[in-house]
């Protein structure tokens, strides 16, 4: 008895080894079109951030499994989409945050990263109220709901601007740099 149950431990530990040795090997590989037939090309594209002739706008599409109530299936996949736009906005503004501070450090400007990073995700919380839903689909095979939410860049701009108590330096830097860094993110992300 003690034999067997030893037995089956190796043979278990065996397996886990070998299971996590196939998921570590090679890079993972993401497919960002879901293929579903019928649907709207930002439901198979997914969350991005585009430049187009609309603009600098940060899409996130969220889902939502059927949950027995329509409506609270909708409102779930709405705040999964405005959470992928926060996800979004967020990585964008880390991108602002790290450009800003190699240009302060090499101009000798006395900033800190803490203040820099409070001060950007206070900026984060406040645009992310302006993010909108503009679209929301049914897939009718699998009744599940995906809803895109939208972000205009202009919107994070007038933001900015509107902010009194922001250092002069960094709201300077966004007001004159956020577009471009937006246009290599988003070359980036292609």
């Amino acid at each position: 008895m003690k034999l067997s149950l030893a037995l089956a431990k190796l043979l278990a530990l065996a397996l886990l080894t070998g299971l996590i040795a196939a998921c570590s090997s090679g890079p993972t590989k993401v497919e960002s079109d879901l293929g579903l037939k019928g649907a709207p090309d930002w439901v198979n594209e997914g969350t991005s951030i585009l430049n187009n002739k609309d603009g600098r706008l940060f899409h996130g599409v969220g889902s939502a499994a059927p949950v027995g109530d329509m409506s609270l299936q909708k409102s779930v996949a709405d705040d999964r989409a405005r959470a992928e736009v926060a996800r979004v906005l967020s990585s964008y503004m880390d991108v602002v945050t790290s450009d800003y501070m190699a240009a302060a450090k090499s101009g000798g400007a006395g900033v800190t990263d803490e203040s820099v990073s409070r001060q950007i995700k206070n900026l984060t919380k406040v645009n992310l109220a302006g993010a909108r839903i503009i679209g929301s689909w049914r897939d009718p095979k699998s009744n599940i709901i995906y809803s895109v939410a939208e972000l205009d860049m202009k919107q994070v701009k007038d933001t900015v601007s509107g902010v009194q108590d922001m250092n002069t330096d960094l709201k300077r830097y966004i007001e004159t740099q956020a577009d471009n860094i937006f246009d290599r993110v988003a070359k980036e992300n292609k």
